[in-house]
């Protein structure tokens, strides 16, 4: 099967086809969907497992009015030129709301070459958002994810693996001197490494804590091991809350699944439950949940519109069912089983 067949088959379709998208983060502020994804573009820069080849260079935001509709593309909302301290790199963000101000969380690459979380404000849910002056105190790797907890918390969960440089801070300091993009991640026999968890402030600028790690167990209570790939974290944080219970859910980077893990706290720890979506065209994998007018969805991305095309992502959205058991049914973005591209 080729990528023409998988495109036909595909469940949804790209929100935007006139720029790429990735790294989707939806959230409903005043009743209306708003999408706060990565902006893929041609870097020219060969293919490499640092991700060198991702130099995206700023933030557009989409809205819609409800996920049947049109999406609507708002422009630059912040540009790398406008982060005081940033080099390169502009990586998956999420947003935020609180008393009428909007958050934009975004990793960057600083002026060392060492990914960072920095956080840019303002008074519209589209921007233009204004750069804090420095990252966060203590802020490190990718791909921050912010959620909002029913008593008025909010808490950011961060962390990747390989090109994301979560592996090399293990020591609790940045190690980078001679070593290669695998350096000192677990053996296969070890505990595979945790994304991070750290409460905000309540001016969202920055942690009240340094950051923890965030614990995925499997079925007997024990940590997922490095090992084992099909379930082990990478990347792509997110957290939602379904009948009292928190999600935390993530890409396995390497084997390509969107899998999650069920606790009682924002801080876990958390059990392996499942997964919620099959591999996908293209090498990446990262997505958002939402709840709009009492239904699910999934937010996504592929690389259908560039047909195959590792780092050029289209942003797409799809129905999510828990079950009544609290379980997420597995989603195929492919109406068949999806042909490994990679």
């Amino acid at each position: 099967m080729d990528i023409q067949q998988l495109k036909r088959k595909a469940i949804s379709q790209p929100l935007v086809e006139h720029i790429y998208t990735a790294d989707p983060s939806a959230h409903v502020f005043n009743g209306k969907i708003f999408i706060y994804p990565s902006h893929d573009v041609e870097s020219n820069i060969p293919f490499d497992d640092l991700g060198s080849h991702f130099a995206m260079e700023d933030y557009h935001v989409l809205s819609m009015e409800d996920p049947g509709a049109k999406a609507v593309d708002h422009g630059c909302a912040l540009h790398l030129s406008e982060v005081p301290w940033a080099s390169q790199q502009l990586w998956a963000p999420d947003a935020a709301e609180k008393d009428g101000n909007y958050y934009l969380f975004f990793p960057a690459k600083d002026k060392e070459g060492v990914f960072r979380i920095g956080v840019a404000v303002s008074e519209s849910p589209v921007g233009p958002f204004t750069a804090q002056p420095e990252p966060i105190n203590n802020s490190f790797s990718i791909d921050p994810a912010v959620f909002k907890d029913s008593d008025g918390s909010y808490y950011m969960y961060f962390g990747g693996i390989w090109g994301g440089q979560l592996q090399r801070w293990r020591t609790g300091q940045f190690k980078a001197e001679g070593e290669g993009p695998f350096a000192h991640l677990p053996a296969d026999m070890e505990p595979a490494l945790c994304p991070k968890v750290a409460r905000l402030r309540d001016d969202l600028l920055e942690f009240t804590e340094l950051p923890r790690d965030l614990q995925i167990l499997d079925e007997k209570g024990r940590p997922i091991l490095e090992g084992d790939k099909d379930r082990r974290f990478f990347e792509a944080s997110w957290m939602h809350t379904y009948k009292g219970k928190y999600y935390f859910s993530y890409s396995t980077g390497d084997t390509h699944f969107i899998c999650y893990a069920i606790g009682d706290s924002p801080y876990g720890p958390f059990t392996y439950t499942g997964r919620i979506l099959e591999p996908v065209i293209g090498w990446t994998s990262h997505h958002s949940i939402c709840e709009f007018n009492g239904k699910w969805y999934l937010f996504y991305h592929d690389s259908s519109l560039s047909e195959g095309v590792t780092h050029l992502r289209s942003v797409k959205v799809t129905e999510l069912n828990h079950d009544e058991n609290g379980r997420i049914q597995t989603i195929d973005p492919y109406s068949k089983k999806a042909f490994r591209l990679w």
